[in-house]
């Protein structure tokens, strides 16, 4: 079982963004920080992925969750959302309790440290 799994759109867009990378360790890496009215935010970037973090080989896609985001982002679908002018990573995350009205922030509860092991032992 892997920490998140991606729509066929979102790892479309994730192979583009990593279409032109000279490394082949590299990444979207995925982390949640302190941020906004709501508490917490995601971030995302290309790296390669530091210890304890989870990478996830999907549909060619390459992802990398930090490994102290792990708790906030088990079993999340990673998707994308395309508008006329705009598209975006939207994540379905069960931990999220709820969202500030800007869209820039959400709240998020760890997952029970034992389904973190159950997943981490099998």
């Amino acid at each position: 079982m892997n920490v998140m799994s991606l729509s066929d759109s979102a790892a479309e867009r994730v192979r583009g963004l990593l279409a032109g990378a000279e490394n082949a360790n590299i990444g979207l890496r995925i982390s949640v920080e302190k941020s906004g009215c709501a508490g917490m935010a995601y971030k995302m970037e290309l790296a390669e992925p530091s210890p304890g973090d989870e990478v996830i080989e999907e549909k060619g896609a390459r992802v990398i969750v930090a490994g102290q985001a792990v708790i906030y982002l088990l079993g999340t679908r990673m998707d994308l959302d395309v508008q006329q002018f705009s598209s975006s990573f939207v994540f379905q995350n069960p931990n999220q309790t709820s969202a500030c009205g800007c869209g820039e922030s959400v709240e998020l509860n760890p997952v029970d440290p034992s389904a973190v092991e159950k997943h981490v032992s099998g």
